[in-house]
């Protein structure tokens, strides 16, 4: 299999819903990180969070899937037109020949966080909590929500391996593809604040108190995020000038729980592996969106794995200050980041980095510039040591 092109995509973050507010907020530094308003979440740091979820329940007969993520997940797919998209493939290949691979790290973990405050004095759980724990807490509860909502009965399943679980949804539609199981495939993660991840970064000591600055001499840690994407893959008849997904790389090298290998020796075999996979080398690449996650370990890991591989000279950025880290979304988010800047014809900047770490070497670009770009590598480096990249490019 020579390539999957990206017929449809989209995406919500804090910089807003879909393509357009995405790419003008890039084009304009123009980033949606702001002071902590996350409810009951006393702590201080910066947020990328997507407003008006609050006011928008799911309803009807999809009312038991009602949760923050599931919300911002129909946010996303209510954007350029990718339902419509979703529907003529359904209607091309037929609701059991659409796959459904989706990734998040929280899954509906607010409804838990909810629940267990509203628990009675014997310590009983809410009724309604109990009844729809698949539907909301379940970390498949996004995927079965989605294949509802557009009504498809392919294969679905959900990836959850940190950061990197919305980048390996795109290998796995890619195998799923390969094997026959399916013509097509909706790829994508969503991921939404929630007390654990904040309270939980803040114990390890990793949430910034100011805004985040990757590759900054004296950045501070992260800011945490919520967004969701979704990405349709399939081969279609004509592809020149349009988006695909050349090749990707995955690895595991399991070196700590929650900190990188010092040398990045996974993040090099998933570059490595997505280069090899597309056939193409490293003076091949355009523009790498770093995984730039603004703590000193990840950056200064990330740094040494790609001087090692593509020298000093290839443009690279990290978009994490503009929408926070989103964790189990930042793979499809950054994605679709690359894939605009691809069909756009531009390279976005690091927002918020000042001083570059002497330190560093790798070709960071501080301010975002016009500049045509025909290939793209995005890397997805998770706790745990699960890692992937991703490899995008125009077909020619």
């Amino acid at each position: 299999m020579q390539h999957l092109v990206i017929t449809s995509y989209t995406t919500v973050t804090a910089l807003g819903r879909g393509q357009d507010a995405a790419v003008r907020a890039l084009q304009e530094a123009r980033g949606g990180l702001h002071p902590g308003d996350f409810a009951d979440a006393d702590l201080p740091m910066w947020i990328g969070r997507v407003p008006g979820l609050e006011q928008v329940p799911l309803e009807g007969e999809l009312t038991p899937f009602d949760c923050r993520n599931n919300r911002l997940a129909r946010a996303a797919l209510e954007c350029d037109d990718i339902k419509g998209a979703v529907a003529a493939a359904r209607e091309r290949y037929g609701a059991n020949r659409v796959g459904v691979f989706l990734g998040t790290s929280t899954s509906g973990i607010r409804a838990t966080e909810r629940a267990f405050s509203e628990r009675d004095a014997d310590g009983r759980l809410p009724g309604g909590y109990v009844a729809h724990y698949r539907q909301t807490q379940s970390p498949f509860s996004v995927a079965d929500f989605v294949t509802r909502y557009l009504d498809l009965r392919g294969p679905a399943l959900v990836v959850s391996t940190a950061c990197s679980s919305s980048a390996k949804v795109f290998a796995t539609a890619w195998r799923h593809i390969q094997a026959g199981l399916c013509d097509a495939a909706l790829v994508g993660g969503v991921d939404s604040l929630c007390l654990s991840t904040l309270y939980g970064f803040n114990a390890l000591e990793l949430i910034s108190p100011e805004p985040c600055r990757p590759w900054d001499r004296t950045r501070r840690g992260i800011s945490i995020g919520e967004g969701a994407g979704f990405a349709l893959l399939e081969s279609p008849a004509k592809a020149e000038g349009r988006v695909a997904l050349l090749g990707y790389g995955e690895s595991s090298d399991a070196y700590h729980i929650s900190t990188p290998h010092p040398q990045g020796e996974g993040a090099s075999v998933a570059m490595e592996a997505a280069l090899n996979r597309a056939g193409l080398g490293p003076r091949d690449i355009d523009y790498i969106n770093l995984h730039g996650t603004a703590t000193a370990a990840n950056d200064a890991a990330e740094d040494r794995a790609v001087v090692r591989l593509f020298g000093a000279q290839v443009p690279c950025s990290s978009t994490k200050g503009w929408t926070g880290h989103t964790l189990g979304a930042a793979g499809v988010t950054e994605a679709v980041f690359c894939a605009l800047a691809l069909e756009r014809g531009f390279i976005p900047g690091t927002l918020n980095t000042n001083e570059v770490d002497p330190e560093l070497r790798a070709g960071l670009v501080k301010a975002g510039r016009h500049e045509p770009i025909g290939t793209a590598l995005s890397n997805s480096l998770g706790f745990g040591g699960t890692n992937c990249t991703l490899l995008l490019g125009l077909v020619r």
